[in-house]
């Protein structure tokens, strides 16, 4: 059946969202899938975003059929506004932050382990379950709504962010099929989607705005993460194009270390109540801080909020404490704790409490975004000097204050010489649906054969190669690293790295060791690295496999030369070819505990 509507699916870390607008003929308005979700128990309501959190709850609380929703009367995981609510509540059998988990390469992310920390009593879940759960409820919701066309026919374009290496990708990509998305739906990068929301409303008004040789850069910021990306306009045949020039490293610094800031305030506010706080109560604290957060920083809202948790000890169970945050002490800490004034030349702070740290998501030690965005545009730059971008695109649930996107442009500007050197891309304000917008719009395009933002791979790919030598007894032979996809590499395309033969080991249990980099933009396939800056190269999943060995071959060691392909889904391939017989392996990008083929 071919495909009626384009679904673009923005699968965030606070919010999940759907938009689409029909295919064929004239480009309709796009619209926003209301989602049936639980909001209280027996209470189902519709609403724009489903909240990515998953409640994970008692077995007599499902027998009790009071978490009913239209397509499943006892669903045992509950996702959306009622699990948000139940995070404050019941944090130990809440789910959060399972996007961030999905590409911290440092935990099994098949495994189950969230909610993390909690009892094990708490049957837990996967980061990969739990985004397959999210997008299972939109697939139900979707197919709900629109029996005649099922969501697994239609043009379906799902985001992630641009720092996603290739393995949070593939393991996005099962997540999807597993939740119902069709074989052929496309990945788009977070802030490529918000530029082509932006596209979507100026149509091919957006050439009068920008000329040749101006730099755009998408500055995202969401509930769990920060995403830089710059694109750059072209002239190709005497028309503008968009090509993508960079993206930044994922920073784990957003709206959800926000809240946490304004529950150490509250938690202040209740010390000199003389109302102790314990750590149950600080986990919930954090997140009712999120709604105090967004109501403050609204424009035009309440001067004070009230922020009420459960109470503890005898005189207060099944009772609440409260204490009231101000707006004005509210924004100022949120200003100079993530946007305070800095030069372009400003570090990040690498400061750490103690040597040992516990294990958990790999948070950044500085929560300045002014200064990681100085330093991605330093790196990007040439000769030294920090890239100047002439306009810069707002993204992501953070920036809707009115007073957060005014102090990145004000800062962004005094890099610049002047406010009036930078200028906003002003379109659809409505940042939280942006992102789907974009990824619907794109889906669109793609059919229609309108404009489309050039750029290929976000980043460069790279394999271990241990190095030849002398052995030492209890030390490793030194690594390098082998460039087998440069940053840009187009989707459909393949290529030969160019080099010497390598030998492949075959027969026997071993690791392959992956690298990925968003900072190299300039190695080419077939440069080998023996040494490299701290940050340039990031290891992903390494691969434990026992390849099969060659027909006719008797050794251990295959020389061969590599294949690199990326697939039109934007997947990425490494082909092992023999030199010495017809043999050839594929290995992939890939996670643990998942076999070479």
């Amino acid at each position: 059946m071919k495909a009626q509507f384009a679904i673009g699916i923005d699968l965030g870390t606070t919010n999940t969202v759907l938009a689409f607008l029909p295919l064929g003929g004239e480009q309709a308005p796009l619209e926003i899938l209301p989602i049936p979700q639980l909001v209280a128990p027996g209470v189902v309501e519709a609403r724009k975003e489903l909240p990515s959190f998953l409640y994970l709850p008692l077995a007599e609380e499902i027998s009790g059929g009071q978490f009913a929703l239209p397509w499943d009367q006892k669903p045992d995981v509950i996702a959306g506004e009622w699990a948000r609510k139940q995070s404050a509540d019941v944090p130990t059998r809440t789910v959060a932050a399972a996007k961030s988990w999905l590409c911290h390469s440092r935990v099994d992310r098949r495994a189950a382990i969230l909610p993390w920390n909690a009892p094990d009593d708490v049957k837990k879940i996967s980061p990969v379950e739990a985004s397959r759960r999210y997008l299972a409820h939109l697939v139900a919701a979707w197919n709900q709504a629109h029996p005649e066309a099922p969501l697994k026919e239609q043009q379906v374009v799902l985001t992630v962010p641009a720092s996603f290496d290739a393995s949070a990708r593939e393991l996005t990509h099962e997540a999807a099929l597993a939740a119902g998305l069709p074989k052929n739906f496309l990945l788009l990068e977070e802030p490529q989607a918000a530029v082509y929301s932006w596209l979507a409303d100026h149509g091919e008004g957006w050439r009068r705005q920008m000329t040749e040789g101006d730099s755009l850069l998408v500055s995202d910021i969401g509930g769990g993460t920060t995403d830089f990306t710059l694109i750059r306009v072209e002239s190709e045949e005497g028309d503008l194009v968009l090509r993508r020039q960079a993206v930044g490293d994922h920073i784990l610094v957003g709206g959800d270390n926000m809240d946490l800031t304004l529950a150490h305030l509250a938690k202040t506010a209740f010390d000199e109540q003389g109302t102790a706080i314990d750590a149950w109560q600080s986990v919930s604290l954090w997140h009712a801080c999120r709604a105090a957060k967004e109501a403050l920083l609204t424009e035009g809202g309440d001067e004070k909020y009230p922020v009420t948790i459960l109470g503890r000890g005898s005189k207060l169970i099944g009772g609440t404490v409260t204490t009231e945050l101000e707006r004005e002490p509210v924004a100022q800490i949120l200003l100079d704790g993530f946007f305070p004034h800095c030069e372009v030349d400003a570090v990040p702070a690498r400061r750490h409490a103690s040597g040992f740290r516990e294990m958990g998501l790999p948070y950044e030690s500085d929560t300045a975004v002014t200064r990681h965005l100085a330093g991605f545009l330093r790196r990007h730059g040439e000769g030294g000097a920090s890239v100047r971008p002439t306009h810069i695109l707002f993204n992501g649930g953070v920036l809707k204050s009115p007073r957060l996107r005014s102090r990145l442009t004000e800062v962004v500007g005094a890099w610049l010489g002047g406010a009036e050197a930078i200028k906003r891309l002003e379109g659809n304000n409505d940042l939280d649906y942006a992102v789907a917008r974009g990824a619907a719009f794109y889906g669109y395009s793609k059919q229609s054969g309108g404009l489309r933002i050039r750029g290929g791979t976000a980043q460069s790919y790279y394999i271990g190669i241990e190095t030849a030598g002398l052995a030492i007894p209890g030390a490793p032979r030194p690594l390098s690293a082998l460039c087998v996809v440069p940053n840009g590499m187009e989707e459909g395309t393949e290529c030969d790295v160019p080099g010497k033969e390598i030998g492949l080991i075959v027969g026997e249990q071993v690791r392959f060791r992956f690298f990925s980099s968003t900072r190299r933009t300039e190695d080419r396939p077939g440069a080998q690295l023996d040494r490299w800056n701290e940050g340039d190269l990031i290891e992903t999943d390494s691969l434990e496999a026992q390849l099969p060995a060659a027909e006719g071959v008797e050794d251990d060691f295959v020389p061969v030369h590599f294949r690199s392909r990326i697939t039109e889904l934007g997947m990425f391939e490494l082909w092992c070819v023999s030199t010495v017989s017809k043999d050839e392996w594929k290995l992939e990008f890939s996670v643990r505990e998942q076999d070479a083929q």
